[in-house]
């Protein structure tokens, strides 16, 4: 099945290729100049540091829906062992294997493709097994602390959850703006809250990933238009799934990683970002939310922390 021409449509008018050169690997993240960073930390008044990840564990979001997505699985491979002989120091060490998405995590711009292109008009085949992505790996992005915007469309529209059937409009993100009493600049971060990782804090891990409300495939175009620096959100699938758009699967994906080059995370706990933005009364923050470099990486898990 082909994407449809409204897909095709929107790609054209959110399109980055080239807008850096020929060469860029990493998209929007341009936008987070010097400059950006030293407005976003004039952000910070009261030094209140949120965390936004949720703890890695073998019982994590994970539920087998996506092939190989693992969550971690952690060993002791060595217990209190006296390494250099009785009597001497000793020492614990562990090893985890797990999908590099499986938790909060940052999508690289190589995690899909679309009419067998990645980001930059790149051919799809540049990921391979052996060589993994060849380019835009999350291992190019350049640190991600920027300033931070809490959109927090649940709290804006008087609901503690989004309905599973929601799906997030350009409207609803612009009431968010208002009910915050912030505006969106160059170069942020926006993080959008529907309420949804309520669900899997609640311990109904299936419940989380279907239905969730998320991204409407027509916010790209507001992202773009505000120049965007990367989205981040409380869901699994980070657009609403089912999809808006019968058998229009992951267009959201398509249309910010491949077209446009925006980085996007899933599985942020916003709750208690959403209880301190409130009860400061402000909505934007500094964030640090640094992918770990594994060379080639198609995601990352991360820790975001935003600071107030």
């Amino acid at each position: 099945m082909t994407l449809p021409a409204e897909f095709h449509d929107i790609a054209k008018r959110v399109n980055n290729w080239g807008r850096w050169g020929t060469d860029d690997e990493i998209g929007t993240l341009n936008l987070i100049t010097e400059e950006v960073v030293r407005g976003a930390a004039a952000e910070i008044r009261s030094g209140r540091r949120v965390p936004l990840a949720l703890p890695l564990k073998e019982d994590g979001v994970q539920v087998g829906m996506i092939p190989g997505r693992i969550n971690p699985l952690h060993t002791m491979v060595q217990i209190n062992q006296e390494l250099f002989g009785p009597g001497t120091v000793a020492c614990s060490d562990d090893a985890v294997s797990m999908g590099l998405q499986a938790g909060t995590h940052w999508d690289a711009l190589t995690h899909v493709s679309h009419s067998g292109r990645i980001y930059n008009g790149r051919p799809a085949g540049t990921i391979t097994a052996h060589g993994r992505a060849e380019f835009s790996g999350i291992d190019k992005a350049t640190p991600i602390v920027s300033r931070g915007v809490l959109l927090d469309v649940a709290r804006a529209k008087g609901l503690e959850r989004l309905p599973g059937d929601h799906a997030v409009t350009p409207a609803d993100l612009a009431e968010a703006e208002e009910f915050g009493r912030v505006a969106v600049r160059p170069g942020d971060i926006v993080l959008v809250r529907t309420g949804q990782i309520q669900v899997y804090l609640a311990g109904d891990k299936h419940g989380y990933g279907f239905p969730s409300p998320g991204l409407s495939v027509r916010t790209p175009e507001w992202f773009h238009a505000r120049d965007v620096a990367a989205v981040a959100n409380d869901t699994l699938t980070f657009e609403i799934f089912p999809p808006e758009i019968e058998n229009l699967w992951l267009p959201v994906h398509a249309l910010d990683l491949v077209e446009m080059g925006m980085h996007q995370g899933q599985n942020w706990d916003l709750e208690k970002l959403s209880t301190a933005c409130a009860e400061e009364n402000r909505y934007a923050f500094l964030l640090s939310a640094m992918p770990e470099p594994f060379v080639g990486g198609t995601g990352t898990p991360v820790a975001p922390v935003a600071i107030l």
